[in-house]
């Protein structure tokens, strides 16, 4: 999907209906701004619900102060302003206040920004504003002051964050992106002490793989091939609204009959693909006039040196990565569902999966069908897209029980004469 032919207003409600549909902001908190081409802000009201924004309801406050629209523009809109006039090269501005990173404005610290590899690409720099009252010129001030050097997230003391961007999907995967990190630090620390990356580690994601593979052009699309495009991008969407993928995060394929594999695209928005986003991988070749994952060469060696497995889904969700980043073990034994779907997850190291994918795609097999990968991310496998995705969604699922277990007492596991006589009614293998 391409913003620039969106109009600032729609853009406006497409960005709030996800933030509010998401639990990130409520009714009355929170407010979006976009610059147009002409210098006027595009901003989404005052007392008006964000729960049922329309295009109607956007105001647009021209250069010279006037305002139009059926609504007063948003309280906030003083360091709006002050956000535009300090960094000409910002268009978009968004405010809101999740529990996650409130969680951390009121205890006045940022968050880590290298438990995983990602958010420091995207979020290379927070800064703390001091408080001031809402919707004052002071408030402005001091938000603009974080800004004009250089920084384009603020957060706020005892009130959320500001965060500004080039446009606005931009600015909301760094939200989405920094909110996750603030969740993910939260959960963590309930396991144990957190490990954060150390700055060469982070530099080894930066794969670019994806992007010097020879082009292929695809002639024909069987049946087969469509039926997958189809059930990818409706897991994908799933994936999305359950909060296992964020928005350019997460990579999901699926292996063709005749070897060739189908997988997400590079950086484009999870909550919008279509069927013909998704990239088709041959013979060590891409489909023309598209970029695959980042995590293409992975994928492409689980799949040559595990011929059973059909679907390989790597995600973050934020319950199952907390045991990622910390020492914590992760362990199935539970209820038999995890267990049987689940069988003993490995913890790999997480160069392993950079520097040696092909050695690290011999971590899957019959009895490890899943394994997380320390300070990155969890991977699934499956013999269908279904069964790892049900995988998937049970891994974290299950991670969520074990930490919320853990302010209750002392996890009691399956024992071991149990869990043989599961291998047995459910013929598991060794």
């Amino acid at each position: 999907m391409n913003m620039q032919y969106i109009h600032p207003a729609d853009q406006l409600v497409m960005f709030m209906q996800r933030i509010y549909d998401k639990g990130l902001t409520t009714t009355s908190g929170g407010n979006l701004s976009i610059m147009d081409s002409d210098g006027n802000i595009w901003i989404t009201p005052a007392s008006v619900d964000k729960g049922t924004l329309t295009r109607r309801d956007i105001i647009c406050v021209h250069p010279d102060g006037s305002c139009e629209g059926p609504h007063k523009p948003s309280s906030e809109l003083p360091f709006h302003a002050s956000v535009y006039k300090m960094r000409p090269d910002l268009k978009a501005v968004l405010h809101a206040h999740p529990p996650a990173l409130v969680a951390f404005s009121i205890i006045r610290r940022v968050p880590n920004l290298d438990l995983i590899p990602s958010v420091r690409k995207i979020c290379p720099d927070v800064q703390t504003a001091v408080y001031g009252v809402p919707g004052s010129e002071d408030l402005g001030d001091k938000i603009g002051q974080v800004f004009a050097g250089g920084c384009d997230i603020a957060m706020l003391e005892n009130h959320g964050v500001c965060i500004g961007a080039p446009d606005m999907f931009a600015a909301f995967q760094r939200f989405e992106t920094l909110n996750y990190t603030a969740e993910l630090e939260i959960l963590a620390g309930k396991l144990g002490p957190v490990k954060a990356l150390s700055p060469q580690d982070n530099r080894m994601a930066e794969s670019s793989y994806h992007t010097k593979m020879d082009d292929f052009i695809p002639h024909t699309f069987t049946s087969e091939e469509l039926s997958a495009r189809r059930d990818m991008i409706t897991l994908i969407r799933r994936s999305y609204r359950m909060n296992l993928f964020t928005a350019t995060h997460g990579t999901y394929s699926v292996r063709l009959s005749d070897g060739s594999f189908l997988i997400t695209p590079f950086g484009m928005d999870r909550a919008y693909l279509e069927e013909d986003d998704l990239v088709r991988v041959k013979a060590g070749m891409k489909e023309v006039g598209k970029i695959p994952s980042r995590a293409v060469r992975f994928h492409e060696e689980v799949y040559r040196n595990n011929p059973d497995v059909r679907a390989v889904l790597q995600a973050h969700p934020v319950h199952a990565v907390a045991f990622a980043v910390t020492d914590a073990a992760f362990d199935p034994r539970t209820i038999p569902e995890s267990y049987i779907l689940l069988r003993d997850i490995k913890k790999m190291p997480y160069r392993e999966m950079y520097a040696n994918p092909a050695e690290a795609s011999r971590a899957f097999g019959p009895a490890n069908p899943a394994v997380m990968v320390e300070n990155d991310s969890v991977i699934v496998t499956g013999n269908s897209l279904l069964q790892a995705f049900d995988r998937l969604e049970v891994l974290e699922s299950t991670a969520h029980s074990i930490i919320n277990s853990s302010t209750l007492g002392e996890i009691v596991h399956i024992t071991g004469q149990e869990i043989e006589d599961l291998k047995t009614a459910f013929r598991l293998e060794d």
